[in-house]
């Protein structure tokens, strides 16, 4: 498409912008509306500690959220001449999970509850007892329960709760909706009625320590909503929410919107039955859309939804890459010391390739990637952590190597549950995130750990809000098809995918690994509990 055809789609609003909120980064993407991006924008974040609650402030949704629609915009202006004014479609995607509630004049209660937070443990195991179905600490309705049975005082006053990219898509039509793979991460849902589980939420109300508030768990969650619905409209404060300037009209049409793992999985093209992906970043976490009822609750297993409301089997894990881009970091300012100076994309390039030269089991070293609690294995308290024994081979490539090796050990010992004990098979398992820029290491790594191929698609790097904007264009014009017909003959049909097997001397290597990190779990353990935070 040459310039001047991509000038008229901006002039005629043949575009869909997605905006994502995700762990580190907000990014704004702008298509036209044959999913070709022509513009994006992006502003770099962290979550906080505050009173050993991870939050992130919401003046900061708002900044992020303008900074990045200015760059964008920018961008449009400056290759194409052009104020940018109308937009056809718009969806917002965020970090799934967590806890936003709100009273009857529309404040926000308690700071932002994330996804982070292993604090629900007590309210989790209860509800998984009386749902006979797993809620995992990060749900919504989790951090409900838990704040109902810690007394807080918040509580009484709850109007409405939401998750992050809920909020931000109630502030910009007026409607409190969201979509149903955002939903399945807050209360369990239905497959037959795409809605909330009414038995579930009558055994909820039933409880006496929630029977006691004067709201209905019923009318405080937000409306569900299935890909291809419409969430609303761009209202004209919404309009000047997200563009201070101005110049943005309103009246474009929301899509519902929807988790970081249903956007993950609109990008690798992994919502139809026996497809999964994997998503790598500041968390992981694997979707594999299934094909056949799982044969007990497992406590490490979220069932969830893909964004049209097909059941899925979710393993997430709160930590993957960061301890990467800590150790990154440190070889980076030693580099600089020598008068080295590498782009992102050199450093990591070298040392990703420095691992392939280590040993299989990585030498004996373990590495413990945790800034956060674990869920999978039970920690509670993370502290980054790097274990060897006096006759570990301690060199780059094996420090390195266990690098990658432990960011994906979670996600292994997750995944095994479905591979091994629930025999879930899947027809291609396609990976994305920042980690799988750098051609092959990382996906070998990955398709080793869990001793399956592992497939990376041309566009591994367009990520999450890319495929928000597929929902909106979706949302728009579904063409009469249902979402998976729709990725496979309008989104994906010329796609790109390499595909890597696992190799069967590093399969082994890495089980040795995981052995190893295993029996080094205990001091994982005990670095939380004996290391307390300020």
């Amino acid at each position: 498409m040459d310039q001047e055809q991509i000038k008229t789609k901006i002039e005629n609003a043949q575009t869909a912008l997605g905006i994502e909120l995700g762990s580190t980064r907000i990014k704004a993407v702008l298509v036209t509306n044959d999913f070709q991006t022509i513009a994006s924008g992006d502003y770099v974040w962290e979550n906080e500690l505050d009173h050993h609650i991870w939050t992130y402030p919401i003046e900061k949704v708002w900044e992020g959220i303008q900074t990045s629609y200015a760059k964008m915009a920018a961008e449009i202006s400056e290759k194409y001449d052009l104020k940018l004014t109308r937009i056809g479609a718009i969806g917002i995607s965020a970090m799934m999970h967590g806890y936003m509630p709100f009273n009857k004049e529309n404040q926000l209660l308690v700071p932002f509850r994330t996804w982070r937070n292993n604090i629900t443990g007590q309210a989790a195991a209860k509800l998984t007892e009386l749902f006979d179905f797993n809620i995992p600490e990060r749900w919504s309705i989790a951090h409900l329960y838990q704040a109902i049975l810690n007394h807080e005082e918040h509580v009484k006053d709850i109007d409405f709760i939401t998750t992050l990219d809920g909020y931000v898509t109630w502030q910009l039509t007026g409607e409190k909706t969201t979509g149903i793979g955002d939903a399945s991460g807050m209360f369990p849902i239905d497959e037959a009625t795409h809605d909330y589980d009414a038995a579930m939420l009558d055994k909820f109300a039933s409880l006496p320590e929630v029977d006691q508030y004067g709201w209905d768990i019923k009318e405080i969650l937000p409306k569900v909503l299935v890909a291809g619905e419409t969430a609303g409209h761009l209202t004209a404060a919404g309009a000047k929410k997200l563009d201070p300037s101005g110049l943005l009209q309103p009246g474009s049409l929301l899509a519902p919107s929807e988790g970081d793992a249903g956007t993950g999985m609109v990008a690798t093209n992994a919502v139809r039955k026996r497809t999964g992906n994997i998503s790598a970043g500041t968390s992981a976490f694997s979707m594999v859309v299934l094909d056949q009822k799982l044969s007990q609750v497992h406590r490490d297993i979220d069932l969830v939804t893909t964004p049209d409301g097909a059941p899925v089997a979710m393993v997430h894990t709160n930590n993957c890459s960061s301890d990467i881009n800590a150790w990154a970091a440190v070889f980076n300012q030693f580099a600089r010391l020598l008068g080295v100076t590498l782009s992102p994309n050199e450093l990591y390039e070298k040392l990703f390739d420095a691992s392939l030269r280590g040993e299989q089991d990585g030498g004996g070293l373990v590495n413990f990637s945790y800034l956060s609690g674990e869920n999978i294995t039970r920690v509670d308290e993370g502290r980054p952590l790097l274990v060897r024994k006096p006759d570990s081979r301690f060199n780059l490539a094996n420090l390195f190597k266990v690098q990658l090796y432990s960011a994906f050990a979670p996600l292994k010992i997750g995944m095994d549950i479905l591979l091994r004990e629930e025999h879930i098979r899947t027809d291609v398992l396609i990976a994305q995130g920042g980690l799988f820029k750098t051609p092959v290491v990382a996906q070998q790594v990955l398709a080793d750990a869990l001793n399956t191929p592992i497939s990376v698609m041309s566009n591994a790097g367009e990520g999450g809000p890319w495929g928000m904007a597929v929902l909106a264009l979706y949302a728009a014009d579904d063409h009469g098809k249902d979402l998976a017909d729709f990725l496979d003959d309008e989104v994906f049909a010329n796609q790109e995918i390499a595909t890597l097997s696992p190799e069967p001397e590093s399969v082994k290597g890495y089980e040795k690994f995981i052995d190893n990190y295993k029996q080094a779990m205990p001091a994982e353990k005990a670095a939380g509990e004996s290391m307390k935070l300020d």
